[in-house]
């Protein structure tokens, strides 16, 4: 099974994409982000597209990645990534739907002051470019991709994970961590996906 979760730059992606690794035996977090940044790194400034996504590359390796490791691996993928052009979506996730793979999917909506206080606790004040694109967002989950969202203004991560393995149907190990130690992990996390 494959676990997206989707939602605005900010809504939390990440962070509860790991932390239902943490708590789910045999789960992988595979990042389809990694490959735009590949792709940036290994083709000239020219050539750049002004948002990765637009690479058709992008979109391709990562509906074949994912259905490889679908095909392959014995567990849980859970990819975070925000994906708000329904033609990607399709070329992406409609597609390995399309294959039969079982794959869920999961917008993790919020409105657009909670999704600026997120961005500030990142230490993203001012009109950065994840906020400039909240708009945007919110109108794609609003109107053109709509399934399944779990609105999360009020909720903890704890909560969210919890809702997203209900939906799922999946059973979630029991966190033994101390509320010190998981906003240690949950920080370490995120240092390592600001980019």
């Amino acid at each position: 099974m494959i676990i997206w979760i989707n939602g605005a730059f900010g809504s939390g992606k990440t962070t509860c994409a790991y932390e239902l690794n943490k708590r789910l035996p045999k789960s992988f977090v595979y990042d389809p982000e990694n490959i735009g940044y590949f792709i940036r790194k290994n083709i000239p400034k020219e050539l750049h597209e002004s948002d990765f996504q637009n690479h058709e590359q992008w979109r391709l390796f990562n509906y074949q990645m994912l259905k490889y490791l679908s095909d392959t691996y014995d567990g849980i993928i859970i990819s975070p990534m925000t994906l708000i052009n329904r033609q990607y979506y399709d070329e992406i996730i409609g597609r390995l739907l399309e294959d039969g793979i079982g794959i869920k999917h999961y917008i993790l909506y919020a409105e657009k002051e909670t999704i600026e206080k997120r961005l500030n606790k990142r230490l993203e004040w001012g009109n950065s470019w994840a906020k400039s694109q909240i708009d945007r967002c919110i109108y794609a989950f609003n109107h053109e991709i709509t399934e399944e969202k779990i609105i999360t203004d009020y909720k903890t991560v704890d909560n969210i994970v919890e809702e997203i393995a209900e939906k799922s149907g999946l059973t979630l190990l029991n966190d033994k961590r101390g509320r010190f130690k998981k906003l240690i992990d949950r920080s370490i996390i995120l240092m390592k996906h600001i980019r």
